[in-house]
């Protein structure tokens, strides 16, 4: 193969694709849709759609380079946003289909061209201005150590490094950073895994583990902050009235001098908030630096020589006796254990989420949570090391605070006990009586060490009112994010956003409201434990989101940030639970208990959102892995469940068919709708056979089954498709189930002979036949469409299935229907009451004629009919044979009572049904008439093997009259049915003829009242009397 040799004027670079004009000159097109931009040009200045069928080489191309547009869900100010073209649109010839391309990322909203203005659209020539945003300093790690630092590293953890010795105390706050870091590494691979939003905990949660756990922690976890508020702010109130009660100043009394300063106070840090995240952050790194001072002043005094009235109280710098003495536990009170001294710290250890909670104001969230929370987990836990260490090295456990104890050199040292004595004091008092100083007696030591006692004052001041105002800013921002996700009833008016930064200022009221009426009961140690248990289920849920994630392999799980390990995730997870419990074991409950709560209402309520969690693909790998693990398991007539595959067409245009099947398959076995369109492949017929539209008409409807729709050349070849194709390992169809066609009488033979061909392609696979026939028909479908065929109730589709060869090849062009399909009732939805189900076991198919309405009465609205089955007999033997049969089936525990005998169905039927049975045959019968049969060509012979002749009707004399008499029985026995079970005859392929086939069947089952269902097992045992 030669290759054609380049000429002068053709030059592979004018085929290269390049971007639209509008693109280039970064304009956005008027109207905002341009038909220019979804093509690419070419040198000579021409498009796709203006080039011939011999300018197509092999070098043009619709293909574009990749770029940010393809994969973004946002636009970019000033240009106008590009967009991938879709695969048919690619293949498709250009000549004839010349229409603007569709693309795939191209929205309804887009498409409708938004009706926005050319005057709006110019005047909008500069970008809007930018909010304002924070890097992973100012946004993250300082708000984090704000929020992790707080009273107890000011009041608590000099006692507690005195109640458990400086080891355990290490010890303690090493693990509690432990816990928090690794769950700040969750954090980190869960933040990183793609573009993070507004929302924070909340949004972190719920587009990892789905909306149901998502939602209920993003509600408690937004109250809880709520609640923190108060706390923090009511611990600063309470600093406050101290002092002002140490200088004599008193408003009414304490409690209510509690509430004042309080409300006060939280007011103050409303405005702060309300005035923007800007103020809001100048804020925190005002408190941030008040706080480092505090840490100066304290490290400072540390070193300082102690003077005569600090060495009273405990002070005496660094001693080495000092911190031995201090490095073992020294246990008081009932508090005094290991686990109530961590009970008492770790919430001092939260806090790690304050970044995250923001991180719709982050610059860039997937860098700045991850760097900024493990910045802040080591810093403070640092300080907290160094903080006990170093007060447990310079402060005695007990000292009386008077300077008179001082040890004179009179006195004799052999009555003097304890460490103070070397230093030439004497506190020995103190052993037997509680002395007010000390780090175990005087929770103030921090500022007793200080070499300035009002800076600690003022770091106290710092950290309280930073953790509130952090606090306060975090609730409304992850409420306002669960508000426009409306998952919960009655909160969507808190999701609207104000200003550059979409600020949620109703959530800062209700934030407010809420912090202020726990504010005014001004005694929250009953709700304290309750919210530390909320914060550590939300440490909990973030761990279990990376372990989930990591688990179930999906490949959308793809982290920036490596350094985490599933089983660290999970170990946190367990172990915050844990702690849970050790911290108030009914707090624990109750939060669990909201939890659950607020699960159980998502998962009734089941909301439109799509978030591609990890429990969406951990469902994917669970159904894989039992499938996969069903080749393991051999078949057994025990577990035989009828897995059926259900020609429907449309569900919709069926739904009679639809609603019997699912009587016997809900929550027992297999249900596939199948749909086959007989049409040219176009991209309009596979949208419609492909069309979610039939999926939703049968989630409407509450109908748990599968839908899978093909496109054939004709509808035999369809189900044939269908037939091999459908399911999944173990779990595919072995009944095959369709509606009786009506009218088949008035159709062409080749038309009745493809509809039976059906049933031996589906014997040939060994599966079952059902067919379901109506007095009133199945199809409730009246579309005017010239491709409908409206005289096949069977398995037809809306596109032309079985029709005249002139009619096959029939265009559809319609598009996917948008509308919602009707919801039409059938017989099968109503409570059937006292009737029976009437059962014609005429011949052994290996049990399905007696399996299904059994399955039946297992329903509700079947419960109360009674079965009846009937079997034919000797009049003779009419007894013996009821009870043979009976006796049968009390084997098989079907519960199936009432049994009777038919001696009559091997009488002769009645001459008037004969003579109607031969009307009914009398078209399909082929003339052999000498003069035509000269005439005939191959056409002629080519009709003939769907015809009739009359050696077949000799041949299948006595299966004919059978069918005309058992037709005659049914009438006379089961007017009055709910429904009627019939053993359906099996023509023999080759010695009956497709159309007399037809003609049993028709015959058979017409002129009844009740609703027939012909059934045919595969001929293998369904049913068994052994219990192996």
């Amino acid at each position: 193969m030669e290759l054609p040799e380049t000429s002068d004027s053709v030059h592979l670079a004018a085929y290269r694709p390049r971007l639209p004009m509008s693109v280039v000159n970064a304009k956005a097109t008027p109207g905002g849709f341009d038909e220019s931009g979804y093509y690419h040009c070419y040198g000579d200045g021409s498009s796709v759609a203006s080039l011939g069928s011999d300018a197509l080489t092999g070098y043009e191309t619709l293909d574009a380079p990749p770029h940010y547009d393809f994969y973004a869900n946002t636009e970019v100010f000033g240009r106008q946003r590009r967009f991938r073209p879709s695969l048919y649109q690619l293949h498709a010839n250009p000549e004839v289909d010349s229409r603007p391309p569709l693309y795939e990322e191209t929205t309804a909203e887009q498409m409708r061209g938004e009706d926005s203005s050319e005057e709006d659209e110019e005047e909008q020539k500069e970008p809007p201005p930018e909010p304002t945003r924070f890097g992973w300093v100012q946004g993250v790690m300082i708000r984090c150590m704000l929020n992790i630092w707080g009273v107890i590293l000011y009041l608590r953890l000099s006692w507690i490094t005195a109640q458990a010795g400086i080891g355990l105390t290490w010890v303690i706050i090493l693990l509690s950073s432990c816990i928090t870091g690794i769950t700040g590494l969750s954090t980190s691979a869960i933040a990183t895994n793609g573009k993070v939003k507004g929302g924070g905990t909340y949004f972190l949660i719920s587009r990892s583990l789905g909306p149901e756990l998502g939602g209920s922690i993003g509600l408690i976890f937004a109250f809880a902050n709520a609640v923190a508020v108060a706390m923090h702010t009511v611990g600063f109130a309470e600093t406050v009235t101290d002092l002002m009660y140490e200088n004599g100043a008193v408003m009414v009394d304490r409690i209510n001098d509690i509430r004042i300063i309080g409300i006060i106070t939280v007011t103050c840090l409303l405005g702060i908030s309300m005035a923007g995240m800007t103020w809001e952050s100048k804020a925190q790194v005002l408190f941030f630096l008040v706080i480092m001072v505090s840490f100066v002043s304290y490290i400072v005094g540390t070193i300082t020589p102690a003077s005569p009235q600090k060495q009273a109280k405990g002070f005496f710098s660094y001693r080495a006796d000092i911190f031995a003495a201090n490095f073992v536990p020294g246990w008081r009170g009932p508090e005094g254990s290991f686990f109530g001294m961590f009970s008492i710290f770790f919430p001092s250890a939260t806090g790690i989420l304050a970044g995250a909670n923001i991180s719709g104001d982050l610059k860039n969230p997937t860098v700045a949570i991850p760097r900024g929370t493990l910045m802040a987990i080591f810093w403070t836990t640092i300080s907290y090391l160094i903080i006990s260490a170093t007060i447990g090295s310079c402060v005695l456990r007990d000292a009386s605070g008077l300077l008179n104890d001082t040890l004179l050199p009179s006195s004799s040292s052999q009555d003097c006990v304890g460490l103070a004595c070397q230093y030439g004091w004497d506190f020995t008092e103190c052993i037997n009586n509680t002395c007010t100083y000390g780090i175990s007696n005087y929770y103030q030591s921090m500022s007793l060490v200080s070499a300035f006692a009002p800076l600690i004052t003022a770091g106290i001041f710092g950290a309280t009112l930073s953790s509130a105002l952090a606090c306060l800013v975090s609730a409304p921002k992850v409420f306002q994010c669960l508000c426009k996700d409306k998952l919960y009833p009655l909160i969507g008016i808190f999701g609207k956003g104000y200003g550059q930064n979409d600020e949620p200022l109703r959530g800062y009221l209700l934030a407010y409201i809420i912090a202020a009426c726990f504010i005014l009961i001004a005694e929250l140690n009953t709700i304290a434990p309750i919210i530390s248990n909320f914060f550590l289920c939300s440490y909990s849920l973030i761990n279990f989101s990376c372990f989930h994630a990591s688990i179930t392999n999906s490949p959308g799980w793809r982290p920036s940030f490596r350094f985490y390990s599933k089983w660290l995730s999970l170990l946190g997870a367990v172990v915050c639970v844990v702690i849970m419990f050790l911290l108030t074991w009914w707090a624990a409950l109750i939060a669990f208990g909201v939890v659950f709560f607020l699960l159980g209402y998502t998962l009734y309520k089941k909301p439109a959102v799509n978030w591609g969690s990890s429990v969406q693909a951990s469902s994917y790998n669970i159904a894989l892995s039992q499938c996969v693990g069903l080749n393991h398991v051999e078949d057994h007539v025990k577990n035989y469940r009828p897995q059926c595959l259900v020609l429907t067409g449309p569900p919709s245009s069926r739904p009679a068919l639809v609603d019997l099947v699912t009587c016997f398959t809900k929550d027992l076995s297999l249900m596939i709708c199948g749909n086959i369109v007989t049409a040219g492949s176009s991209q309009s017929v596979v949208e419609k056979v492909s069309s979610d539209s039939y999926v939703t008409w049968l989630n409407q409807r509450r109908v748990k089954s599968f839908y899978r729709g093909v496109v054939a050349t004709e509808l035999r070849s369809g189900v044939n498709m269908l037939l091999q194709g459908a399911g999944l390992g173990r779990i595919k169809p072995n009944v095959l189930l369709m509606g009786f066609k009506n009218g088949c009488c008035s159709e062409t033979p080749q038309a009745a002979h493809n509809y039976i061909g059906i049933l031996h392609d589906a014997f040939d696979l060994q599966y079952g036949v059902c067919i379901l026939r109506l007095k009133e028909g199945l199809d409730v479908s009246h579309s005017s469409q010239s491709d409908v065929n409206p005289g096949l109730d069977g398995p037809q589709e809306s596109i032309n299935t079985i029709a005249a060869p002139s009619r096959l090849q029939t265009t559809n062009t319609s598009s996917v229907p948008i509308e919602a399909e009707p919801q039409h009732s059938t017989v099968f939805q109503k409570k059937q009451g006292k009737k029976t189900i009437d059962v014609y076991w005429l011949s052994d198919d290996g049990g399905l004629t007696l399996l299904l309405p059994y399955l039946l009465t297992r329903r509700k609205r079947w419960a109360r009919c009674k079965v009846r089955v009937f079997v034919g007999g000797d009049a003779d033997k009419r007894e013996e044979q009821r009870e043979e049969v009976l006796a049968l089936i009390k084997k098989f525990r079907l519960g199936f009572h009432d049994v009777e005998v038919l001696p009559d169905i091997y009488q002769n039927p009645q001459p008037g049904s004969v003579h109607q049975f031969e009307n009914m045959v009398g078209r399909f019968r082929l003339d052999t008439n000498p003069k035509q049969d000269s005439d005939s060509g191959p056409p002629r012979q080519q009709e003939e093997q769907w015809m009739i002749t009359e050696q077949d009707l000799e041949r299948n004399k006595a299966k004919s009259l059978r069918q005309i008499r058992l037709n005659e029985v049914v009438q006379d026995y089961s007017r009055e049915a709910a429904l009627i079970v019939i053993t359906m005859p099996v023509g023999m392929r080759g010695v009956c003829p497709n159309t007399l086939y037809l003609a049993w069947l028709d015959f058979l089952s017409h002129d009844l009242r009740p609703p027939v269902l012909l059934v045919r097992g595969n001929q293998e045992n369904v049913l068994t009397f052994y219990c192996q």
